[in-house]
């Protein structure tokens, strides 16, 4: 008899699981996949076309909370806990939630989930959501550019629309940005690295995707999302971690993994944190990975118009994810705003609508900015009617991305960038000739 399955997801790990683990076992039936933390992606199917053979109809999405009656319904022998960014006491509240309905739980680790690659692979991945992972990536990219290499960037998925039609994507323009019109979420973390001529890979069949990025890449680099740990396995691993939520490095899953596994630790924003809470970040991530070489980064902020925000009201928008499942209450935006006199920080909650209005109940801890989520082009519309109704004199965007492209706003927009800067030695250039033989 087949094991039949349940894969919890949220449209990213759970696909690559189901993909390399179960899509051709004869020894398991996948019955169902859940979804939570990413709107709308329940009551939809994973197509048939990438579910192969085996699921001629497909596999169906169900809301996560319909978790215990699917497993009754199903007579599910196994739950696959398959999406990141949450902490070690939720994973094991899923756990028992699993149990007690009557399946055992599964969690599939880096032997049986990462595809090998021709190529040297560098990845790049965080304790959690919003710790600079872009930045750090971008860093790297930089590093072997100047040094001849060509560099393809793969992206953890973000498959939010047509899944077959997102099988394996290429960005090298905004023009891909538009053809396969993508969210705000995605357009965050391809548009930094299109600005600097980098090509991007991301989709749902990350064996096809890396078998593509393959034919035009002498490195590939592993961009991370949340903190989940690679789809590739890498010949150098980076993991960034965050002072500014110091002990999460070692309670929240996978981010341990990250530390664990990791070649690097970078431990970033050391300019803006407290000296204790950049020791105690170290000292964990050092308690369990003695052998990784640690780089101090400080995340420098370069702001448009320093005069633009001075003496100004200002509404600050900020990445969304680091601000809901990555549970921070402020970004880069809130803190430039601080720091170079604005008058006043208004608070768009009271002037939010829609599925805005529904993010800040969802996400308590955003009330003083505003998530720029745009995961629908409802969405896009509910942050454009946000902005407008907000009473202020000035946008101050964090966001990675220009809005500008996206939503027409009735006063001006300063935008603020962030790069890594390595603080010390080893540079990560230093580290990585010395690793990769180069």
């Amino acid at each position: 008899m087949k094991k039949r399955v349940i894969i919890m997801g949220a449209a990213g790990r759970d696909f690559h699981n189901f993909n390399v683990f179960f899509r051709n076992n004869e020894e398991y039936e996948v019955v169902a996949f859940t979804a939570t933390q990413i709107p709308n992606i329940e009551g939809r199917k994973y197509p048939a076309e990438l579910a192969g053979p085996l699921y001629p109809n497909g596999i169906d999405i169900y809301p996560e909370s319909e978790l215990d009656e699917l497993i009754r319904k199903f007579k599910v022998d196994f739950v696959v806990f398959s999406y990141s960014d949450v902490s070690h006491e939720y994973v094991m509240h899923k756990a028992s939630q699993a149990m007690a309905a009557g399946a055992s739980y599964m969690l599939l680790g880096p032997a049986h989930t990462m595809v090998e690659s021709s190529k040297p692979v560098i990845a790049v991945c965080a304790g959690r959501t919003g710790s600079g992972k872009s930045q750090t990536t971008r860093r790297v990219v930089e590093i072997l550019r100047s040094r001849g290499k060509k560099v393809v960037v793969v992206r953890h998925p973000m498959p939010y629309g047509d899944l077959v039609a997102q099988k394996v994507q290429r960005f090298a323009s905004y023009e891909d940005l538009d053809f396969h019109k993508c969210t705000i979420e995605e357009r965050e973390e391809y548009e930094p690295h299109i600005d600097r001529g980098a090509v991007v890979y991301a989709g749902v069949d990350y064996e096809a995707i890396l078998r593509q990025a393959e034919q035009e890449a002498d490195v590939v680099i592993w961009d991370g999302g949340n903190n989940d740990f690679p789809f590739f396995k890498p010949n150098l691993m980076i993991t960034v971690v965050d002072p500014h939520r110091p002990g999460h490095e070692v309670t929240y899953h996978p981010g341990e993994t990250n530390v664990r596994m990791a070649d690097v630790i970078v431990i970033n924003k050391i300019d803006t944190a407290n000296f204790e809470d950049i020791e105690t970040v170290r000292e964990n991530a050092r308690a369990v990975n003695p052998k990784a070489i640690f780089v101090d980064g400080a995340s420098p902020l370069f702001v448009e118009s320093v005069e633009a925000i001075a003496g100004k009201r200002v509404v600050v928008v900020e990445d969304g994810p680091t601000l809901t499942h990555g549970e921070m209450s402020y970004g880069a935006g809130y803190v430039a705003a601080v720091k170079f006199g604005a008058s006043e920080i208004v608070s768009p909650r009271p002037y939010a609508v829609g599925t805005i209005l529904a993010t800040y109940e969802k996400y308590s801890q955003t009330e003083d900015v505003l998530p720029a989520m745009g995961y629908s082009e409802q969405q896009v519309k509910d942050l454009e009617e946000t902005l407008n109704r907000v009473p202020a004199d000035v946008i101050v965007s964090a966001t990675p991305i220009n809005i500008a492209r996206l939503v027409k706003v009735n006063k001006p927009i300063v935008r603020v960038r962030y790069e890594l800067q390595e603080i010390g030695r080893p540079t990560l250039e230093e580290i990585i000739v010395q690793k990769m033989g180069w």
